[in-house]
């Protein structure tokens, strides 16, 4: 059941991976303190044995006070580390410019002449399509090589997701937002626009498949 499903997508590239533990890094800590307080309420609560006169103790001051600061480096060092990585874009070798429109993509592929689309959702309904994702123009790209995404928008805001390659970032009209694209293995990865922009916002589904760079070259000279 999909309700039951606590963690995340299957991850498909090492920005990704490095999320997920995150999440786990921080819920470990989370869990932790969660279970100290447990404690030490229940303690109170059973212990008999307490000093209502007790005005200060200073080792118990300074532990309460010095711990959370140390809690929040453990969870703020990693975290600006994904930061910085997932900002960095190092040697594209492909360069992608996608737009939003209401309500569909356009894609361009930059390095290449005459090679641009627009995906739409299909509204075929039949069992080998996925329902309300799937695409007639998928996005044709080789794993294993660092791509670059030129993101804009052509009317109103719009937010190009795909949740196991951990790509979120907005198309906003006369602003091009740029991120990288680092795929592990080949396959076919879904993601939706995840900024609410009209009417039909529902229905502006992202569909890419990952291939090997030699169909990749086979796709491009076919196009």
């Amino acid at each position: 059941m999909t309700w039951m499903k606590l963690s995340f997508q299957n991850s498909n590239s090492p920005l990704m991976e490095q999320l997920i533990f995150f999440h786990d890094h921080t819920i470990f800590i989370i869990i932790m303190i969660m279970s100290t307080i447990t404690y030490m309420m229940l303690f109170i609560m059973k212990n008999k044995f307490i000093n209502i006169k007790i005005s200060e103790n200073q080792m118990i001051e300074f532990i309460w006070t010095t711990t959370p600061p140390i809690i929040l480096i453990f969870i703020a060092m990693p975290s600006l580390h994904l930061l910085y990585l997932m900002d960095e874009i190092k040697c594209p070798v492909l360069t992608i410019k996608i737009f939003g429109h209401q309500w569909f993509w356009s894609y361009e592929y930059s390095d290449f002449s005459n090679i641009e689309f627009e995906s739409y959702m299909m509204n075929e309904l039949n069992k080998e399509n996925f329902r309300l994702i799937e695409v007639d123009n998928k996005t044709i790209l080789p794993f294993k090589f660092n791509i670059r995404l030129l993101i804009s928008s052509d009317d109103v805001i719009h937010s190009w997701t795909i949740p196991s390659l951990a790509i979120k970032i907005d198309a906003i009209p006369g602003r091009m937002n740029q991120i990288n694209l680092f795929m592990n293995r080949p396959g076919m990865y879904f993601g939706q626009c995840s900024e609410i922009c009209g009417i039909n916002h529902s229905f502006m589904p992202i569909q890419i498949e990952s291939i090997n760079l030699n169909k990749f070259i086979y796709w491009i000279k076919n196009f």
